[in-house]
C-alpha cells in the first residue's frame, strides 16, 4: 500500500515538473517576444496580438488544469481561488481580446501582456525549482512572493482595459449572444455578462491581492515549510 502511494507520489511529482516545464517554456516565449516586438523591432500595439495571440490563447487556456491539480490535491492551493483566478483571464484573453478586433487594439493589452508574462516566467520557475530541487534560492523565494506586489494591480488594471476596450463590439454585434425564440427558450447576453464580470471582479480584487500578501508573510515570514501555492 505504501509503495503504491510511494509511486503515486512520484507520478504526480515527474507530471508537476512537466506541466510546470512546459508552461515555463511558453511564457518565457511570450516575453521574449513582447521585449522584441517593442524594444528590437519597434513595433505598436496594432501588431501585437498578431505577433504573441496564438501562443498566449494556448497557454492561458493550459492554465485550466491548475483548477484540476488544486481540487484532486496534486497541489494545496485553495481550488476555488484557483478557479476564479484562471476562469477571469481566460475570459480576458478567450473573449475580450482573441475574439474581437477593438481588444486588440487596447492600450492594456501591452501592460497585462506584460505583467503575464513576467509574473507567470518568474511563478512557473520557482515550481520547477521547488519540485525538482531541496531547496529554492532564496532570491527566487523572495521574487516568487514579491513581484506580484506592482505587477498584479498594474496586470488587473490592463485587463479591465481591455474588457472595456471590447465591450463596444460585443454590443455592436451581439457577439455569442443567444436570442430568443430558440428550441430552448434561452437568452443570454455576452455584452451584459462581461460587464457583471468586470465590476463583480472589483471587489473581489483586494480580497486576492490581500490573500497573496498572506501567503507571503507565511513563506518569507518563515514560520511555514515552503509549499508549492
Amino acid at each position: 500500500m505504501s509503495a503504491s502511494k510511494e509511486e503515486q507520489s512520484s507520478a504526480t511529482k515527474l507530471y508537476l515538473i512537466l506541466y510546470n516545464n512546459v508552461q515555463f517554456l511558453g511564457w518565457f516565449y511570450i516575453f521574449v517576444q513582447f521585449m522584441i516586438h517593442f524594444l528590437v523591432e519597434g513595433k505598436g500595439i496594432n501588431s501585437l496580438w498578431n505577433q504573441v495571440g496564438t501562443v498566449t490563447y494556448y497557454f492561458q487556456l493550459l492554465t485550466i488544469f491548475e483548477f484540476f491539480h488544486a481540487l484532486f490535491g496534486l497541489v494545496p492551493s485553495n481550488a476555488i481561488i484557483t478557479l476564479m483566478q484562471v476562469f477571469g483571464r481566460c475570459m480576458v484573453v478567450v473573449g475580450a481580446i482573441d475574439a474581437t478586433p477593438t481588444g486588440k487594439l487596447s492600450p492594456g493589452l501591452p501592460i497585462a501582456l506584460f505583467c503575464w508574462s513576467l509574473t507567470e516566467t518568474i511563478r512557473y520557475s520557482y515550481y520547477v525549482l521547488h519540485l525538482s530541487l531541496a531547496t529554492v534560492p532564496r532570491f527566487m523565494t523572495w521574487l516568487r512572493y514579491t513581484i506580484f506586489i506592482p505587477l498584479y494591480p498594474a496586470g488587473f488594471f490592463g485587463e479591465l482595459l481591455c474588457f472595456y476596450w471590447a465591450q463596444s463590439y460585443i454590443g455592436e454585434t451581439d457577439m455569442w449572444g443567444v436570442s430568443m425564440p430558440n428550441r430552448y427558450n434561452f437568452t443570454f447576453s455576452f455584452f451584459y455578462f462581461v460587464w457583471i464580470m468586470a465590476i463583480g471582479y472589483l471587489p473581489m480584487f483586494p480580497q486576492m491581492y490581500l490573500h497573496m500578501f498572506a501567503q507571503r508573510r507565511k513563506i518569507l515570514g518563515g514560520r511555514v515549510e515552503q509549499k508549492v501555492q
